[in-house]
């Protein structure tokens, strides 16, 4: 008996009520409330409460609120939580709330000004960046060669910047500065700025905060004795990847560049294709730990001002800890978010980017992603691919038609196929129906089981293929693909018509151009072979109904997911099929540009009879 206690003992959660070692501390957040939300009468809380109890038998288990599943408490939550504990006064019996600046992870010491005191500066420093513990940063006293001799600092983060031009900044401020000091200290900075740094970008901060996120981006801060401002110049100079080649959209004609996970060099391949003095650059910070910059790119004379308002409405509320790729912003601003569907477009080929914004889109560019964000975006968009613009109309039409068919067929086909083999045998001829037959006499499995089988397995296979690296992937997923599909028919599991069929369905899934979309069907598949299999044809029309209703409820940044054609605008040449070039003579009127002409009636103008020139005739 005595040993199944202490085995009980031994399973059994305990409490540590001694708090020994590491131990977490909890916060206001993460006490029980009563149903209304209050904390316990008397000004106790629960943690109160707990402390003061005695210690837990053995056998009791953990509180609840340690496995329940907690709503996340928003900021008037907390406020609200807050002054309930400064009223009922158990202010002083648990932990105090964070404060906005800690949670948000920006130390209050930041919001301070630049000193005239050298060595205070550097005691600042020092505090903000943990040194000397920190050990990519790099604080170094220097002294300019000015006439008389003034003492100074830089700061910089090795590794974001260029070590050339690092020696360039001391060189001239060391050895080159030659000069004559202004005598009023105060404008020694603005001095500095204008006389003795060549760099192309340098701007004066007075506001730790400032310079802490131009350090942290790569630029180089000086700190001078005397002086309430510290020097800017901009040093980066990261390890980063070059323009390559497209490796998601590619094209057999057109351009073969693609974005990189530098923002500048981004914004340089969409600057290199619209040489416009309109075409604007707007910088926001995003992330209050990682700081991320986000570039919002568009046409001053195309883009509808609203459109640009909401944009940058939308990232500018974003309060997050982390935005390290576009897919994260992606899905911050996306109008919604729980609809498999996307509603924004990602891509990765500046060309695309650049039809768009002159177009009257805006681009959402996010430092550190090799994919940029195009809203508005529409479902037709998501179908197109540039090459059919840079390829004859006749070859692009041709292409959009066989795309379309590619794209019904990604996510009917197997349902189509269980709805006429379960229940609709009179829709197939009967040499058909008998060869079915014929093929599925030896096969065990239902037909749903089956389907569902073969699915499960190319989708395995399909991602196994993109996880195994180089180019062994691609290899082991074609011939796993005919390996497993060839041995289950051989072992009786599958009917030879149905690989086929899944295979036919895969490669309409491959077809889609944009990953985003096509991965939305590869789910809405399983959704219609459950239909097909369970109410044959009516279940199918039923899905397709609710599906469209669904797709013609979704906006992107005010614009209707289906238009032009749902709800009906005007058309213009570039849905569905693709008229000559010439035609194209309308922007998108969904997008309500500034300017709705791309060109005129006649843009071919060698076509226009020539001017008469003295009666001679050339």
């Amino acid at each position: 008996m005595i040993n199944v206690k202490n085995l009980l003992k031994l399973i059994t959660y305990q409490e540590n009520s001694q708090r020994e070692g590491f131990v977490l501390e909890e916060t206001v957040h993460d006490h029980p409330k009563s149903a209304k939300g209050e904390s316990s009468p008397g000004g106790e809380d629960s943690h109160g409460q707990r402390e003061a109890q005695a210690e837990p038998a053995p056998q009791k288990k953990a509180p609840a609120v340690r496995r329940a599943f907690k709503k996340p408490i928003r900021p008037a939550d907390k406020a609200n939580h807050k002054q309930k504990k400064k009223e009922n006064g158990a202010a002083g019996e648990s932990q105090p709330a964070p404060t906005s600046s800690q949670t948000m992870g920006e130390p209050p010491i930041s919001n301070l000004s630049v000193s005239a005191s050298l060595a205070e500066n550097r005691k600042i420093i020092k505090k903000l960046y943990g040194l000397p513990a920190n050990k990519d940063i790099v604080v170094r006293d220097i002294v300019l060669g000015t006439s008389p001799a003034i003492d100074g600092f830089i700061v910089f983060i090795d590794g974001l910047v260029d070590k050339s031009i690092q020696n360039l900044l001391l060189q001239a401020l060391m050895l080159f500065a030659v000069r004559p000091v202004p005598a009023e200290r105060g404008q020694l900075a603005t001095y500095v700025k204008e006389k003795m740094l060549p760099g192309n970008q340098v701007v004066l901060k007075s506001r730790f905060n400032d310079i802490l996120n131009a350090v942290n981006y790569g630029d180089t801060a000086l700190f001078l004795e005397g002086c309430a401002e510290a020097v800017l110049v901009e040093t980066k100079g990261w390890e980063h990847r070059g323009v390559d080649l497209p490796t998601v959209e590619q094209v057999v004609r057109g351009p073969h560049e693609a974005f990189s996970e530098t923002l500048r060099t981004n914004t340089a391949l969409i600057r290199k294709i619209i040489k416009n003095e309109n075409l604007t650059t707007e910088l926001l910070t995003v992330g209050s730990r990682n700081r991320a910059l986000v570039a919002i790119m568009y046409q001053r004379d195309l883009a509808n001002p609203a459109l640009v308002a909401e944009v940058k409405r939308r990232i500018s509320s974003i309060k997050t800890d982390r935005i390290i790729d576009s897919g994260m912003l992606e899905e911050m601003i996306m109008d919604t978010p729980y609809n498999l569907t996307p509603t924004i477009l990602a891509t990765e080929r500046p060309d695309r980017v650049a039809s768009g914004i002159i177009d009257g889109r805006v681009a959402i560019i996010v430092d550190g992603s090799p994919y940029v964000l195009l809203v508005p975006a529409t479902m037709y968009e998501m179908l197109h691919t540039g090459e059919e613009l840079y390829s004859r109309w006749q070859l692009g039409t041709f292409i959009r038609l066989l795309r379309a068919l590619a794209f019904n067929l990604s996510f009917l086909l197997p349902g189509l196929y269980l709805a006429v083999v379960l229940f609709h045998h009179e829709m197939i001829p009967t040499e058909l129906l008998l060869a079915i037959a014929g093929n599925r006499e030896r096969v065990p499995l239902p037909s749903l089981v089956e389907v569902l089988l073969m699915e499960i397995s190319f989708e395995l296979i399909r991602e196994a293929g993109l996880r195994i690296p180089g180019a062994m992937g691609t290899t082991i997923g074609i011939v796993g693909a005919l390996v497993l599909g060839q041995a289950a028919v051989q072992a009786n599991i599958v009917s030879p018509v149905l690989v086929i069929l899944v295979a036919v369905t895969g490669l309409a899934g491959f077809a889609i151009p944009y990953y985003s979309l096509a991965f939305s069907l590869r789910i809405y598949r399983f959704y219609y072979i459950i239909l097909g299999a369970t109410l044959g044809f009516f279940g199918i029309a039923c899905g397709l109904f609710t599906q469209i209703v669904l797709t013609a409820n979704l906006k992107s940044f005010g614009v209707p997911y289906l238009a032009p054609i749902g709800p009906r605008t005007v058309p213009g040449a570039d849905v569905v099929t693709r008229l000559p070039l010439f035609f194209h003579e309308k922007r998108p009127d969904y997008l309500n540009p500034q300017d709705i002409t791309s060109q005129p009636d006649i843009a071919r103008g060698w076509l226009e009879p020539p001017a008469k020139d003295g009666g001679k005739d050339y």
